[in-house]
């Protein structure tokens, strides 16, 4: 009978880790507690998953508060997905966050991992993940913590480094690529295995290959996928990801927009964003939550779709998790845990992206050894960002903050340095109100 209590469940993760969770038998008899810090949002959440539990007639209990020291005592797992200060997508302070940085001609697609983007939403988030993180030392040190918030990297390392508790960090982005790429060969997802590591967002398919026997390796599908990209309707697909793995070797995880801002090779020319199909974020000033996955696109807010009810299970992570420690049986995956010399040349204590067994006893995250040089030295100037910025978390220094915006790849193949410093001293103004913690 776990507690699994589920920290920013107004997000979209709420509903969809929820009815996950649901779907095996064996975690339906769970006190599931949804926390969220709107009343309202947290409600209408809770108001959906206690119609699944209903259709389905489970034994769940279902909580709703907005107080999440109220429910996390004796917690066996907590989620967090949470947006600090605002919309993750939407509103200030993303706005100000990809606004900012285009009038010094750095456009961002995504910044919520990477880039200047990723390092002032990291200096916003990180002091309220490490606050969770002490409610759970005093209340469930003995939880598991699964992290789904971005800059995944960064907050994961934070949480780490300044804390006891236990925990991993979860994305889609590997699940999700190895599905595209079977799609692109005509194959099935289950016809094919896959070995990634890296960091999050800039993993890399190390081995991809058609699924053999028990006995013998597969066959290794880079030639096929090489031959494929050559068709341009499948290359402009993922024109970004192809034209890293023509001169790299290796597919990389995430999207091909997400991707355009790790490296500095696609953002800086306009004919570039039109030959690798990339566009520049235009969040609203004033922005709306987006529409949850159970709710009909019709008149009527919160109208559930009857379809939404049905215990269908997402390619997410969590409820798989969950379900190997609580029954002992075998599941893997990839998670964001830290480097204990899981890639040796990435720096130990970093936070990495590594396939994890698990089972009753827990997470064990695999040993990759050394990645090749080429993919390594692209992640490596990621991991120093992220470095200064967990440190200028942690110290409350805004100079190491700035100087890991000045490392970022994209931003230093577009600006000065006494550029990125006007960028940075504007976006500290802009993003102050969420920022009390860097000025304590």
């Amino acid at each position: 009978m776990p507690k699994i209590v589920l920290i920013g469940a107004g997000s979209g993760f709420g509903s969809r880790l929820s009815v996950d969770i649901l779907s095996y038998p064996e975690l339906q008899d769970s006190d599931l507690c949804l926390v969220d810090i709107e009343q309202a949002r947290v409600d209408g959440v809770a108001d959906f998953v206690r119609k699944v539990v209903d259709r389905h007639k489970l034994p769940t209990r279902v909580y709703a508060t907005t107080d999440r020291r109220a429910v996390l005592e004796g917690a066996d797992y907590v989620v967090v997905a949470i947006a600090v200060g605002g919309p993750a997508y939407n509103g200030v302070p993303y706005y100000w966050e990809i606004e900012i940085p285009k009038k010094y001609g750095v456009s961002q697609q995504v910044a919520d991992t990477v880039g200047v983007g990723g390092v002032f939403r990291t200096l916003r988030t990180a002091p309220e993940m490490l606050r969770i993180c002490r409610d759970m030392e005093e209340l469930c040190p003995k939880a598991w913590l699964i992290n789904y918030t971005n800059p995944m990297s960064m907050l994961c390392w934070a949480m780490y480094k300044a804390t006891k508790i236990r925990g991993v960090g979860l994305c889609h982005s590997v699940q999700g690529t190895h599905n595209q790429l079977c799609g692109f060969l005509g194959l099935q997802a289950n016809q094919a295995t896959s070995w990634v590591a890296g960091i999050n967002h800039q993993s890399w398919f190390l081995r991809f290959e058609k699924r053999g026997s028990a006995w013998s390796q597969g066959e290794d599908l880079y030639p096929a996928l090489f031959e494929a990209a050559k068709n341009p309707e499948i290359f402009n697909k993922e024109a970004v990801r192809f034209e890293m793995m023509k001169h790299f070797g290796y597919f990389v995880t995430e999207s091909s927009g997400h991707n355009s801002e790790y490296v500095p090779y696609f953002r800086k020319r306009p004919e570039l964003f039109e030959q690798f199909n990339l566009k520049h974020r235009e969040p609203t000033k004033d922005g709306d939550r987006a529409k949850r996955f159970w709710e009909q696109d019709v008149p009527g807010a919160g109208k559930i779709d009857d379809d939404a009810l049905a215990l269908k299970r997402s390619q997410e992570y969590a409820s798989g998790i969950m379900y190997a420690i609580e029954t002992n049986g075998l599941f893997r995956f990839n998670g964001n845990v830290r480097n204990d010399g899981l890639i040796s040349n990435l720096p130990d204590g970093c936070c990495v992206e590594v396939p994890c067994m698990v089972d009753g006893t827990g997470i064990r995250p695999c040993g990759i050894g050394a990645l090749p040089v080429q993919v390594a030295a692209l992640n490596q100037v990621h991991v120093a960002v992220q470095q200064l910025t967990v440190e200028a978390v942690l110290e409350k220094d805004l100079n190491k903050a700035f100087m890991a915006c000045a490392l970022d790849p994209l931003t230093a193949a577009i600006c000065s340095l006494a550029d990125i410093r006007s960028m940075f001293d504007e976006l500290v103004e802009a993003d102050r109100p969420w920022l009390g913690d860097m000025f304590a």
